[in-house]
């Protein structure tokens, strides 16, 4: 009997152990995305950069989003489990901005302000 228990312990660890590393598994990942901004304040603007970043952080997954108008950049932090990054650049081009290769949608170009328009 005492070689099936032990056998049972070792297997019930190595379970253990493998659940562990399974559960340690990285979700949250980073992004820097290429955008076209025009305007010098579209990071304080309320139609432009606050709309902007409340936006894209009512979409599932999105943790934090960071402008960078000087960068013409888009720092985006987000769960890979609840979404990925072609869904993150389709929720930018919606807002009428270019996303790396995705280009910015027409009704949401159309609804930007003048000075952000190229």
């Amino acid at each position: 009997m005492k070689p099936i228990f032990k056998f049972i312990t070792v297997l019930f660890l190595l379970l253990s152990a493998s659940t562990t590393s399974f559960a340690q598994e990285k979700k949250t990942q980073k992004a820097v995305i290429k955008t076209t901004i025009t305007c010098d304040h579209c990071k304080e603007c309320e139609t432009c950069g606050q709309l902007f970043e409340k936006t894209l952080l009512r979409e599932k997954g999105i943790q934090m989003v960071t402008l960078n108008a000087e960068a013409m950049t888009i720092e985006v932090i987000f769960n890979s489990k609840k979404t990925d990054l072609t869904a993150i650049k389709n929720a930018i081009s919606s807002l009428g901005y270019d996303a790396d290769d995705v280009k910015a949608s027409p009704e949401g170009y159309e609804k930007l302000d003048g000075c952000c328009k190229v």
